[in-house]
């Protein structure tokens, strides 16, 4: 077997696009996306048609400018997650807009919304997950949603104590960005890092083992990768969501794919358990400026990308 085919024994693969065609071709469990990737698959002429008629359906809407841009990019969220429903069995992350990540009433509120409108569409919530960004306010804001039933995806997650108060939140799922730490850390340091070395391995791999041990519930999915190597040494995650280009240096690559990560081997860790209100979190977080950097820098950049669609739907409003 490939190791792909290997991975898929011990981890559960998303594919971490907006493109059908390749969810089509390396079969992911899950699909997720993120304001980025919709905004460069909504560029593509074999795509643009869903803009084309989320924008179509609000012709002689009543509603105000502002209000009119976030229905349409509400719709092509949802546009885009039925397709993507149709081809992966599981569940598909679909995110809040950015700008709400210091905002819990209105992340909360902008959750029921978008999960009303795939129930609308006949999409039951347990295939959906609400992704947001793993601030203070975005953990407080899932833990509300999650107590209604309402699973979540928290993302942008660089810091051991954003992981942490998550599992204490009982939130479904976090996305750890293992490529973005990596490129943190190699500009920091000038150390191309390898293997069990690379500082997003290490993180995930901590976070995993602590859920583990401590008995967590929530799922850990290691996201945002550079290589396939960052990717193998963390065969045994729970998930893993890989884009189309190392989904298929994996598909081609043979030999022996080993399991790193089990919840065998995670009682052996030297972890102690901690508890965080909002005072440690916050001092904790601050204390780790890769992940307070990071943080800031992708939730700039998913804020930045939505406004771009929403210039894309201006253009098409004339």
């Amino acid at each position: 077997m490939n190791h792909l085919e290997q991975l898929k024994k011990y981890t559960t693969v998303v594919a971490d696009t907006g493109d059908f065609t390749s969810m089509e071709e390396y079969q992911p469990q899950d699909a997720t996306t993120n304001p980025s990737l919709i905004l460069q698959a909504a560029a593509k002429p074999e795509y643009k048609h869903l803009v084309e008629q989320a924008v179509n359906e609000h012709q002689g809407s009543t509603l105000e400018d502002a209000a009119l841009l976030e229905s349409i990019i509400d719709r092509i969220l949802i546009l885009f997650g039925l397709e993507i429903l149709k081809i992966v069995p599981g569940r598909v992350s679909t995110e809040v807009d950015a700008r709400l990540s210091f905002d819990t009433a209105g992340t909360v509120a902008k959750a029921r919304h978008l999960i009303g409108l795939y129930e609308k569409e006949g999409i039951s919530k347990d295939r959906i997950l609400i992704k947001i960004a793993s601030t203070w306010e975005g953990i407080r804001a899932a833990e509300e949603l999650e107590r209604e039933g309402i699973h979540c995806n928290l993302t942008l997650l660089f810091a051991f104590a954003q992981a942490v108060a998550c599992a204490e939140a009982k939130v479904q799922l976090i996305s750890p960005f293992v490529g973005r730490i990596y490129d943190w850390y190699k500009n920091d340091t000038g150390i191309d890092y390898k293997g069990s070395e690379d500082p997003g391995v290490q993180s995930v791999t901590q976070i995993y083992n602590y859920y583990k041990k401590f008995g967590y519930k929530t799922e850990v999915m290691g996201a945002s990768f550079r290589n396939a190597g960052q990717i193998t040494e963390l065969a045994g995650c729970d998930l893993l969501t890989i884009s189309p280009g190392l989904l298929e240096e994996l598909q081609n690559t043979d030999g022996e794919l080993v399991c790193k990560l089990s919840e065998d081997t995670a009682q052996t860790c030297a972890e102690e358990k901690i508890s965080l209100d909002e005072q440690a979190f916050r001092f904790m977080f601050n204390e780790d400026a890769m992940a307070t950097e990071k943080t800031a820098q992708g939730i700039r950049s998913f804020s930045a990308d939505i406004v771009k669609l929403e210039n894309l739907i201006l253009e098409l409003l004339g």
